[in-house]
């Protein structure tokens, strides 16, 4: 399909399988009282924000599951400080800590950049049980087709297929109506900005490595709702738990409003 991500453009990752597999190994045992949690989530914040912008959604499913909150490289503090294939092996290194523990449920989960990371994830590494996409944001098709940083994004693209992926360039960012100038390598530009790669969430929907349960929450004054279900979450493989729900509210409450029917809805899984 027109859509499918080159995954021949990626840029290779900083983490080895053997890496993975040590910090598996190597994981801490789970707690008493989380051991008879049924099922563990690793939770990813929203881009220029940090873990505690999504901490609270976080505490509301820790009565039934195991949540992980990770900082990643759109946060504030880190402002791109790694490519978006280095970023899902931060990801992936949760996920395997969790199995190491004896979780046999995790669930990849994430607000606005965050969720569009979890579809990602299931189309990159693909390991996850559950899928939940929290207010979905980052579209860089959008970006590059409206012309907002499309030379830097050309730019970092010609770089990194001349092997000059480490030069730094200035590109002008978008979130949620919002401009900010931001700097960071070709590679990482590329891998985050590149308008049909691991960005593009109607792609990693439709490259979801197993059908998984999916659940897609958007608020109705979100400006994602007008894009409706076939944007992508009807890309993703059918699965009879995945579910789309709207709420009454924007994009930045949407987890917090949709928390209780996201427990729910956690509890239900098969």
């Amino acid at each position: 399909m027109a859509e499918a991500i080159d995954k021949a453009r990626w840029p290779r990752t900083l983490f080895a399988a053997g890496l993975l597999a040590c910090i598996a190994v190597n994981a801490p045992p789970a707690r008493a009282q989380d051991a008879a949690k049924p099922c563990a989530a690793v939770l990813m914040h929203g881009k220029g924000g940090s873990p505690r912008y999504i901490g609270f959604f976080g505490r509301r499913l820790e009565p039934y599951c195991k949540v992980k909150l990770l900082e990643m490289p759109w946060s504030q503090r880190r402002d791109y400080d790694a490519p978006y294939p280095q970023a899902l092996q931060e990801v992936a290194a949760e996920v395997q800590s969790f199995r190491a523990q004896g979780y046999q449920r995790v669930t990849v989960m994430g607000h606005s950049f965050g969720a569009n990371a979890a579809m990602a994830y299931m189309a990159h590494v693909g390991d996850a049980d559950a899928v939940v996409a929290l207010a979905p944001g980052h579209v860089p098709a959008t970006m590059y087709e409206r012309g907002i940083g499309k030379a830097a994004v050309d730019k970092a693209r010609d770089l990194v297929r001349a092997g000059q992926g480490n030069e730094k360039l200035t590109m002008e960012d978008l979130n949620q109506g919002e401009r900010r100038s931001v700097r960071m390598t070709a590679e990482v530009l590329w891998s985050y900005f590149d308008p049909a790669g691991l960005g593009h969430m109607p792609a990693t929907a439709a490259a979801f490595k197993k059908p998984v349960p999916f659940l897609w929450v958007v608020g109705t004054a979100d400006r994602m709702h007008a894009a409706g279900e076939d944007y992508a979450f009807r890309k993703a493989p059918a699965h009879p738990a995945s579910r789309y729900l709207a709420v009454s509210a924007g994009h930045t409450d949407a987890p917090d409003v949709a928390a209780d029917q996201v427990l729910e809805w956690l509890k239900a899984l098969p």
